[in-house]
Formats: C-alpha cells, structure tokens, sequence
C-alpha cells in the first residue's frame, strides 16, 4: 500500500482532485454561508463581493492541486511550463471575471442609489463589464509575452475596415452613450417621439432604446441614432409633476363667479382624495372663449406623474356635473342659431 501510494501519478491525482474537492467545499460551505450572512444585512456591498467571487475559489484551488501535482516527481520541462503558462492564464482570467462581475454591479448599485441618475442602463453595465475585461485581456497578453505594440497597430489598421462594416451599429452605441451622458431621456421617463409613439423608458441598450408603450402595453424599440436626432417630449422632466388640463363650458346665464367657486372646490377635493393628485399647488381656472352656445374655461391641476392624469380628470368630470347639477348650473348642449334671409314673409 504504501508503495502504491508513493508512485508520483497517485500523488498528482490526489492533488489534482484534492484541490478540486477543497475548492468545491469551500465554495459550498464558507461561501454559501456568507450569502446567507450578507441577504440579512441592509447593505449591497457584501452581497455584490459574494457573487463576484462566486465560482472563483474553485478554480484557485483546482489551479493551486494542479501546480503541486507538476512538482511530484520528474515531468517534462516544455510540459510543465506549458501548464503553468495555462494555469496563470486561468488565474488572471478568472481575476477579470470577477472583476467584470463586480464593475457591473457597482454600476448598478451607484446608479440605483444616485438620485435623478439612470437606473441599471444595460449600456452603461456592460461598457464597465467590458472594460474590465479588456484590461484582463492586455495582462494576460503581456504575461505571455505578446508585445502590444504590433498589435495595436495591426487592430488599428484592421479597425478601420471594422468600422466600415460595422458603422450603424457603432453609430448606435455612440448614440446610446450621448443620451446617457446627456440624461434627457432616462429609463422610467415618460417620453412622447416626434413619431406619435409614447410610453416608458424601460432601459438603454447599445443598439436601441426600449420604450413600452401606452396604452396598448407593447415593446417598442428605437435605434439610439433615431432617439438622438428626434424631438422628445419628456413629462418626467424636470419634475414627474405635470399640469393637466380640463376644458369645460357654461351657459352664458351662470354666475361666473360661483362657477369658478364651485370648480375650485370640486378640483381641490378630487386632488386631496384621489390617488395621484398632488395638492402642493392649487388647481387653476381660467375663462377663454366666447363660444357659439357657451362660455369655455380651463380646468388646470397638477398630478404627480403622466399615468395619474386619467384617474383624475375621470373623477372631476364625475364630481362636477354632480356638483353642478346641485347649485343649477347648466352646461349647454352646443346651440347655433341660423336667420334665413327672407324667412319673414314665409
């Protein structure tokens, strides 16, 4: 037995497959029990070091079996720093991974904490993600002993050629970065396109921004370069808040005064208990026209976002003809009178 054990492709085998296992052990237990730690604590962090490393301990540990099994007994030079070659490239690559994991979180967590900044873009994650990687690629070059230099100036020169054929879709992740950068259009923003086509921002991507419709709930996708050049009419900015409107006529009998008392109170109580009304300012009436059997005002309140408008306007057009109907104000079914030339002597 002891001659068995002591043959060098045991031993390699037990440390190979030893360091595996610990690998797979650690990451079960110590790893899998500071998950569990870090979901009971209020803070992000610990959980987005946990995923980034998640995977990792294994393939250092598998790595470090495979490097001690390479120092039992007598192996082939060219062999051995071949598999060494290998394992450091395992290492970095898996250094970056980790790294790449953590950059994307980060982004996601700041961003989702920044007040009035974009949340979680797609883009924006994934050029983090990418320039990590990146840099990953660049140390694993250099360790094996590629010079970058020649590189370049072959990427440079063959860049070009990329970025002919590849010329919209560049078009459109440089598009996709100018409205981040230029946070007018942002995701949960109300938007209206120059198209007709409205709805909520869902996120930024490098090809195209994802709008979902209202209302008929669908998915819309705009190339980032058609979003840039287009006119936008963003209700989310520069506050969610926006003033909605109500035409309304009376006969030309009212009490005007009593009419825009009435209004006033019928809009002051629709904004204080109905959900989306925002009473921080008073609503607003204003007589306009002179109409053909009416006179027409408007009916100005604020809500508190675009998709609170509908419930409000709803239940003041109920509440008010309630109301008016209640003090005998009239609202007047359009009139026109004609005088026929010549309609006396018939």
């Amino acid at each position: 037995m002891t001659e068995f054990l002591e043959q060098a492709w045991v031993q390699r085998t037990a440390f190979i497959f030893g360091g595996l296992l610990a690998g797979l052990l650690l990451e079960h237990i110590v790893v899998a029990r500071a998950r569990r730690i870090a979901e009971k604590t209020h803070i992000k962090w610990d959980d987005l070091i946990i995923e980034s490393v998640h995977g990792v301990p294994t393939v250092w540990l598998a790595c470090a079996g495979v490097y001690l099994a390479l120092n039992v007994g007598t192996v082939d030079p060219l062999l051995a720093s071949t598999i060494t070659t290998i394992l450091t490239v395992i290492l970095i690559g898996s250094i970056a991974i980790a790294g790449m994991r953590a950059a994307g979180g980060a982004v996601e967590t700041l961003s989702g904490r920044a007040e009035g900044a974009i949340r979680s873009p797609t883009l924006v994650v994934s050029m983090a993600r990418l320039a990590v990687g990146m840099l990953g690629v660049i140390i694993i070059l250099q360790n094996l002993g590629i010079q970058l230099t020649p590189l370049i100036t072959a990427m440079g020169i063959g860049g070009l050629a990329v970025a002919l054929a590849l010329q919209d879709t560049l078009g459109n992740l440089f598009a996709g970065v100018q409205i981040i950068l230029s946070k007018q259009v942002r995701p949960q923003d109300y938007v209206r396109l120059d198209t007709g086509d409205e709805g909520w921002v869902t996120d930024v991507k490098s090809r195209n921004t994802t709008i979902l419709t209202f209302p008929d709930g669908n998915l819309l996708a705009v190339p980032n370069t058609l979003l840039a050049s287009s006119v936008v009419k963003n209700f989310s900015m520069p506050r969610r808040a926006l003033w909605v409107s109500v035409e309304v006529g009376v006969s030309y009998d009212s009490d005007l005064e009593l009419v825009e008392q009435v209004t006033l109170d019928v809009a002051r109580k629709v904004l204080t208990t109905v959900d989306g009304g925002e009473s921080a300012e008073d609503p607003v009436v204003r007589y306009h026209t002179f109409g053909d059997s009416s006179i027409n005002f408007e009916i100005r309140m604020l809500v508190k976002e675009f998709e609170s408008q509908g419930p409000i306007k709803h239940e003041l057009i109920k509440r008010l003809h309630e109301r008016f109907n209640q003090e005998g104000i009239e609202i007047p079914f359009p009139i026109r009178t004609l005088l026929m030339k010549g309609a006396e002597g018939d």
